[in-house]
């Protein structure tokens, strides 16, 4: 499956998805890796996998709407099978996100519908939760929403910082996510008349991957 990747930053889920393809893990290929930030680190990654590397400037269009009909063009080019969110770290509009309707991924550090937004480790130690986690979701036009299709738990500690819950996370980000498209590539996950299959059958609440490891195991 072709894959375009968007990025702001370091790129640390980035790096995940192409160690999992030169892996073998992931029956996919990273056509190209587009960022809204030229210093963006993890575009090293990509030049390093000899990826086509781009860059988008907001400062360069008047508006949200011309930059997002931008950055849907560069992507259009690549004709990907999903657009992956990457720590993207840009809203984006409703026409961009319509026109790659069942594509268009991201990975949310926190157990959703909780804490949508940022800063949501220490939100989490705010609220005295006791797990904490990641989840993957298809993109919807309101902020960190849309169908959830995997996630994964962590335990929250009681002496934890959100710098410590943070560390703990991010790894368990990257097996999270490198997990959700491997199914979406292999056809596992698929749409069918606007209802998410999982395995042919309706999904109805987001996959555990931990708990569907144990079942396998049993």
């Amino acid at each position: 499956m072709p894959l375009v990747v968007l990025i702001s930053g370091r790129g640390s889920n980035l790096k995940a998805i192409l160690d999992a393809i030169s892996g073998g893990e992931l029956p996919a290929v990273v056509s190209a890796v587009i960022s809204n930030r030229a210093d963006a680190a993890g575009l090293e990654y990509a030049r390093q996998a000899n990826i086509d590397t781009l860059a988008l400037d907001a400062d360069d269009y008047p508006d949200g709407q011309s930059y997002d009909r931008a950055l849907q063009g560069l992507v259009d080019c690549f004709e990907p099978g999903l657009v992956i969110l990457a720590g993207f770290m840009r809203i984006l509009t409703p026409e961009f996100v319509q026109h790659f309707h069942h594509k268009l991924i991201n990975i949310h550090p926190s157990l959703l519908p909780e804490f949508r937004g940022l800063n949501t480790h220490q939100r989490a130690l705010e609220a005295g939760v006791e797990e904490h986690g990641a989840s993957v979701h298809f993109v919807s036009e309101e902020l960190d929403s849309g169908p959830t299709i995997l996630q994964v738990r962590v335990p929250v500690l009681p002496d934890d910082t959100a710098e410590q819950l943070a560390t703990r996370v991010l790894p368990e980000e990257h097996r999270l996510y490198v997990r959700a498209i491997r199914w979406l590539a292999e056809g596992r996950i698929r749409w069918h008349n606007e209802q998410l299959l999982f395995d042919g059958q309706p999904l109805q609440q987001p996959i555990d991957i931990d708990a569907e490891n144990q079942k396998k195991s049993d």
